[in-house]
């Protein structure tokens, strides 16, 4: 096997597009809470020790679901379970980039390298084992999924403050709609492997229901951002409407029930919190 081909079988492991969507979260989140005192070495071990932690934790999830990759379309070419790679080589690269993610955010604080540590264990070891058990696995998988904002604002502040909180809050209700939407269009593949992610027996009414209403309490959740006055007024407006945007994909999707409307709901809660974000940092930057 040449160097491309395995420079590019690690970078499928560790899923290189989506840790970067969570470097992003974590870097947005110092910015918007360093009130324009930005450090350019913190943002940096931020965004490599978190782009590393993300890495290893998602190649602990393909290490441990290697048989059920095995079954799905979708997964059966990734390296493990097309055999191109061996259990124990990608357990090193886990272990390696998880330990180098930690020591780096702990540069920062050892509160950002413990909260890092909680995320990759959360997400390794509790969320990716419990996908085969129960469709609960969505509550530590939001927990993890939700802690690098938190990391990015104890970055710029030492300790959690009210901010974080707020992030962490809007990023885990967030979570819900998205990853429903993903295991509604993908329960098919998922039901090959005996991964159980939605709620209320599958795809169905009670489903969608559920999607609709974690949907809603994005609204609500904006206004947390008045409460402590974390933002101006027409900034937390925004953020409540982009909440009520993607309420409005959620009812459709209860009403009709179908994988084009799922994947309306997914794409539109792809775009939410990235423009969240982006109005957050500008509005304070500002």
């Amino acid at each position: 096997m040449n160097i491309k081909t395995k420079i590019r079988d690690y970078a499928q492991l560790m899923k290189v597009r989506l840790s970067f969507m969570v470097v992003f979260s974590a870097s947005m989140a110092y910015l918007w809470a360093t009130h324009r005192n930005v450090q350019p070495a913190t943002i940096f071990l931020l965004s490599i020790g978190g782009f590393l932690i993300t890495g290893s934790a998602n190649i602990i999830n393909q290490i441990l679901e290697r048989s059920s990759d095995k079954l799905m379309k979708r997964t059966m070419l990734r390296p493990l379970p097309d055999g191109r790679m061996a259990s124990n080589e990608a357990l090193i690269l886990a272990l390696s980039t998880g330990f180098a993610g930690v020591i780096l955010l702990n540069k920062i604080s050892l509160l950002c390298g413990m909260l890092g540590a909680v995320a990759l264990i959360m997400y390794g070891f509790i969320y990716t084992p419990l996908k085969k058990k129960t469709w609960l696995t969505v509550v530590p998988g939001a927990i993890s999924g939700s802690l690098p904002v938190v990391i990015g604002v104890v970055a710029a502040k030492g300790t959690i403050t009210h901010e974080a909180i707020i992030l962490f809050l809007i990023q885990f209700v967030w979570q819900f709609p998205h990853t429903w939407s993903i295991a509604w269009l993908q329960e098919e593949e998922y039901a090959k492997s005996g991964i159980r992610m939605l709620p209320a027996g599958g795809k169905c009414k009670g489903t969608a229901a559920l999607m609709m209403v974690s949907t809603f309490l994005m609204i609500p959740a904006a206004f947390l951002l008045a409460m402590y006055e974390s933002c101006g007024v027409h900034v937390y407006w925004t953020v409540a409407i982009a909440g009520a945007i993607l309420t409005a994909f959620s009812y459709v999707h209860y009403r009709n029930q179908t994988n084009k409307t799922a994947l309306r709901l997914m794409l539109s809660s792809i775009a939410y919190l990235p423009i969240v974000l982006i109005i957050l940092v500008i509005e304070k930057m500002l």
